[in-house]
């Protein structure tokens, strides 16, 4: 006896034979990848050597990243990808600061620091003076909130990149805002930097000619009870590279203007960070 078979599309077969063992977020994820899958090779039409090279591309991304370095999670932020995920779950009211992406170089154990504090413990750089405040949506100051900060330094480098050059910690700190919900403290106005090109991912976005340069920036966690954790960045506005970050984490929102500080050889950043009520229920 023949033994039937289906002509349908191999992605439609593959539908329902999940659709048959019933329904759930894995199996929808599943449907929904291969469908977009085939689809896309369909219009691509590649030949069995190009598939060859995609997966050989694949399993390099796999052997490049270990304990110190994840190469898929650079896959994923230069694709667009992990912008994407942040936006699709952000529901942030447009008055609040938007945010953007954590990064590999963040570290949940920066110390604590009394404000006005100095986190440039090498000071090498240009001085920066940073001066923010946090506030709820109404404008009333949010008091006690946690800031964690961290930046490269004047040359593009964060300290976990160069743990034998840069103190431990250097350009790091926790801090608290005051009752009127201030905070300010020291550094160094930070430099941008190209993201990662010794490794199969972006030896990729090279050779397809984009841009590998990230803008200047510092980086913001803020968290308060009651409230929505924000992870951000704020940018130099002078920065060259703003329109080209292969990050996609710019905003107009979070681009700075660093000003001199009256005859002393230092800038100024000044900013307020508005924060949303946490939703009962929300997903991390």
């Amino acid at each position: 006896m023949a033994v039937p078979v289906d002509t349908l599309a191999s992605s439609e077969v593959f539908s329902r034979r999940l659709a048959a063992v019933g329904e759930g977020p894995l199996r929808q994820a599943l449907v929904g990848t291969v469908t977009h899958l085939h689809a896309l090779i369909r219009e691509l039409k590649p030949t069995p050597a190009e598939w060859r090279s995609l997966i050989a591309f694949l399993t390099d991304v796999g052997h490049a990243s270990d304990d110190r370095r994840q190469e898929w999670v650079l896959l994923s932020d230069l694709l667009g990808a992990t912008a994407l995920v942040e936006e699709v779950n952000a529901h942030r009211p447009k008055q609040a600061t938007p945010g953007t992406l954590r990064g590999p170089f963040f570290r949940a154990d920066a110390p604590a620091r009394a404000l006005g504090s100095d986190i440039s413990l090498d000071g090498v750089g240009e001085r920066l003076a940073v001066f923010g405040r946090v506030v709820d949506l109404d404008g009333v100051p949010v008091a006690g909130a946690e800031i964690i900060t961290w930046q490269a330094n004047a040359a593009g480098l964060y300290e976990n990149q160069q743990p034998d050059l840069q103190p431990e910690f250097n350009l790091r700190g926790l801090f608290r805002t005051d009752g009127e919900g201030r905070f300010h403290y020291l550094t160094v106005r930070p430099a941008g930097y190209g993201v990662p090109d010794d490794g199969p991912v972006g030896a990729l976005l090279l050779k397809a000619g984009l841009p590998l340069r990230r803008p200047a920036h510092l980086q913001f966690m803020v968290r308060a009870s009651g409230f929505e954790t924000l992870v951000t960045h704020l940018y130099d506005g002078s920065d060259p590279h703003l329109a080209e970050d292969p990050l996609f984490a710019v905003k107009p929102e979070l681009v700075c203007r660093f000003e001199r500080m009256g005859e002393k050889s230092c800038w100024r950043l000044d900013f307020t960070f508005v924060l949303a009520r946490a939703k009962q229920g929300a997903r991390a």
